[in-house]
């Protein structure tokens, strides 16, 4: 089974981790250490079953909030890639992005961690010139950014394509947390480009040294 027929199989009862440091994408990977009793506990049935998690964004109002609080409706599905467990029942896991998938409920507590219903959302086949925009963007970029890290950009972005471009580039370039949410929750493949081409000429403009204005006569 590939992972994303996993994924599809458990979207009636998804675990969740919600974790508003995290945002995670498709096709990107997230090193977690887990050490919550709760999520001690989904880390263990995940790893007995199927190997499928979620991470979500709680709601921005609801950050600060305890118990459950609101989710995003859209979130990230994936799975545990690789897992080590730790004494105490604590674990370091990599949980690789599959696929967006939108929350539709909750669903009643059964276990010390939440579950909820959802949508797994793939992206249809795009092809445009925003592909094309977004590398040449990036292109500029590399250059500014040390050298193994712009080369390793660089071949994320000859190597994907379509939403995997918009998610890779995003994955990598976006650090503010609320941008990143908005990008996962772009489901229109063009306004996901044309996002993150916006955010990487942002951080261009903040990168380029000024330029001299020569004596002032």
């Amino acid at each position: 089974m590939t992972a994303l027929e996993r994924v599809e199989t458990a979207a009636s009862a998804l675990k969740v981790f919600p974790l508003s440091s995290v945002v995670l994408f498709p096709g990107m990977a997230v090193p977690l250490h887990i050490f919550e009793a709760r999520y001690r506990e989904m880390v263990k049935d995940s790893l007995a079953t199927n190997r499928v998690m979620a991470m979500s964004q709680p709601a921005v109002a609801a950050r600060e909030s305890v118990g459950r609080p609101p989710l995003h409706p859209i979130c990230c599905a994936g799975v545990i890639a690789w897992h080590e467990e730790l004494a105490g029942g604590r674990y370091n896991i990599i949980v690789r992005g599959v696929a967006r998938a939108r929350i539709s409920e909750e669903l009643p507590a059964r276990k010390q961690y939440r579950e909820v219903r959802a949508e797994i959302l793939g992206d249809p086949a795009f092809s445009g010139p925003e592909e094309e925009h977004l590398r040449q963007t990036v292109f500029e970029l590399a250059g500014l950014l040390p050298h193994s890290f712009g080369q390793t950009v660089l071949q994320n972005a000859a190597s994907t394509s379509g939403g995997s471009l918009a998610d890779a580039m995003a994955a990598a370039l976006v650090i503010d947390l609320e941008r990143r949410q908005q990008l996962l929750a772009e489901l229109d493949i063009r306004r996901r480009l044309l996002g993150v081409v916006d955010e990487v000429g942002e951080l261009i403009a903040r990168l380029t040294p000024p330029k001299d204005a020569g004596p002032l006569n």
